[in-house]
């Protein structure tokens, strides 16, 4: 057989991600709060681009008086140079070491007496500052201190200890001049960081966090309550509380209190010294009614206004048909590319998600009007048919970005639900269906809850066609106990 070389020609569509292509993308699916840090660093970074500060009338009153002052202006006297000739002959290397200088200048600002520094506080004290706070403190040896240190280091957020002694032991091979630490020496250690504040820290489980905080509350030894935690733990997690009153040979209504003190105590020892933050969100649309139609607003606090700065505009235009400048111009024309882009990139964001949030108010304007319970399903789906756009461009468009409307603020994503099928009317939205399971479990008989298997025959007939297990998932994702954990025995 033969082998011979000819050529040959063929058409092919593939779709090839460029650089700017990405650019672009990436930017449809940000945060504002990332949109912002990545418009400030391409500020950093691309000398042509710049931020807009002043308004179209303070331009224009600007230009005016520049005029103005130029008519005003005597004849330029001998020795000075003309603008336009001036312009002509700009020094290129010149004017970029003026700018360095002048820009890496320290400026001069008025003295202002700052607030001592033992008056600033970084960040709030959590549990570890707690109890490091209280190890330094006391006085105690040093070897003592050090292991107390490698305790408090072992501990979660809760307060619960996630290292054995063998291990926090193990340690001493790194810091102990290559010997581990007596586990006598991380006994003494342990104990004394299980006296600190709060009860029930540093021990490895919750039923000993809880003895230990009967212990600081001076409860008894031989009392009920220590019985159950020490002898009947894993049954009381099971509420199996007739069980539980049949071990100790009590009637079951006397184990009522004991129940409720059990309850009282902090499953969490390390909760009241949590750091967590509440994180406020700004919305990206906002939703509002005017003349009895609802208005889309994009929200652009905080994201500057940017343009091409005109003084690099005329200093290409001036480099025109000089070889010795042929880099420099090829510099800045591919960063006016750069800066070009990112603003046509930023202004086609806003454009799509004024779309996107025009097509979900348009097709949720009964949930605007009536409630949750009008809420109707929908899917990227259809939000993508409706503006002539790609499912995968809508999905980056709500993740991460959220709708003040005049029913609340909201993710951009919740209004995106599957549909469960009705014997009449439209379909219903999976997210009003847990609303109507999260109710009629609020509103049931707490002696005798309603299983999945009752809910469902429940919904159904209100003519909403779910499964048993649907039903369980729902009330799984609604974080609702079953039945049997809903109960309640006394």
């Amino acid at each position: 057989m033969a082998l011979e070389q000819k050529l040959s020609l063929r058409l092919a569509q593939r779709l090839v991600m460029t650089p700017s292509l990405q650019q672009a993308i990436k930017l449809l699916q940000m945060t504002r709060m990332e949109l912002q840090t990545a418009v400030a660093q391409e500020l950093v970074e691309n000398p042509v681009l710049e931020e807009v500060e002043e308004t179209q009338e303070e331009e224009a009153a600007a230009t005016t008086a520049d005029l103005e002052r130029q008519e005003e202006k005597k004849e330029p006297e001998e020795g000075e140079l003309d603008h336009e000739a001036s312009q002509e002959e700009i020094d290129l290397e010149a004017y970029f070491n003026d700018y360095y200088e002048s820009s890496t200048e320290p400026s001069v600002v008025a003295a202002r007496e700052a607030p001592p520094l033992e008056n600033t506080v970084s960040r709030e004290p959590d549990l570890y500052d707690h109890l490091l706070w209280q190890l330094h403190m006391a006085e105690l040896p040093p070897a003592i201190r050090e292991v107390a240190e490698i305790v408090i280091g072992n501990l979660d957020p809760d307060g619960f200890l996630v290292a054995t002694i063998e291990e926090m032991a193990g340690l001493g091979t790194g810091l102990n001049g290559g010997e581990p630490y007596p586990e006598e020496t991380v006994r003494e250690a342990l104990a004394l960081v299980r006296g600190f504040d709060p009860p029930g820290v540093a021990w490895p489980d919750l039923a000993q966090s809880l003895l230990a905080q009967l212990d600081a509350q001076g409860e008894a030894e031989d009392s009920l309550v220590r019985r159950v935690i020490s002898e009947a733990w894993g049954p009381f997690l099971r509420r199996q509380f007739p069980a539980i009153a049949k071990l100790f040979g009590i009637p079951l209504p006397e184990l009522e209190p004991v129940v409720e003190r059990i309850r009282s105590l902090e499953t969490r020892p390390g909760r009241r010294y949590s750091t967590d933050t509440i994180h406020y969100v700004e919305p990206d649309v906002t939703v509002v009614m005017v003349s009895g139609e609802y208005v889309i607003q994009l929200s652009d606090d905080g994201l500057p206004r940017l343009r091409v700065s005109r003084a690099y505009r005329r200093m290409l235009q001036q480099m025109r048909g000089k070889k010795s400048e042929t880099e420099a111009r090829q510099y800045i024309q591919e960063k006016m590319r750069s800066a070009l882009w990112l603003i046509k990139s930023l202004d086609q964001r806003q454009r799509t998600i004024y779309k996107v949030a025009t097509s979900i108010v348009q097709q949720q304007k009964a949930f605007l009007d009536r409630g949750i319970d009008h809420l109707r399903p929908m899917v990227l789906r259809d939000v993508a048919d409706d503006i002539g756009m790609h499912e995968s461009t809508v999905s980056r468009v709500v993740s991460n970005k959220y709708i003040h409307t005049p029913r609340g603020l909201y993710p951009m994503k919740f209004f995106f639900h599957s549909g469960i099928d009705r014997d009449y009317g439209e379909d219903i939205s999976s997210l009003t269906v847990k609303r109507m399971i999260e109710r009629l479990i609020g509103e049931e008989d707490g002696k005798k809850p309603l299983s999945d298997n009752k809910l469902a025959q429940m919904l159904k007939r209100e003519g909403i066609n779910i499964a048993r297990r649907t039903v369980a998932k729902y009330r799984d994702e609604l974080s609702i106990p079953s039945s049997t954990d809903r109960r309640q025995i006394f």
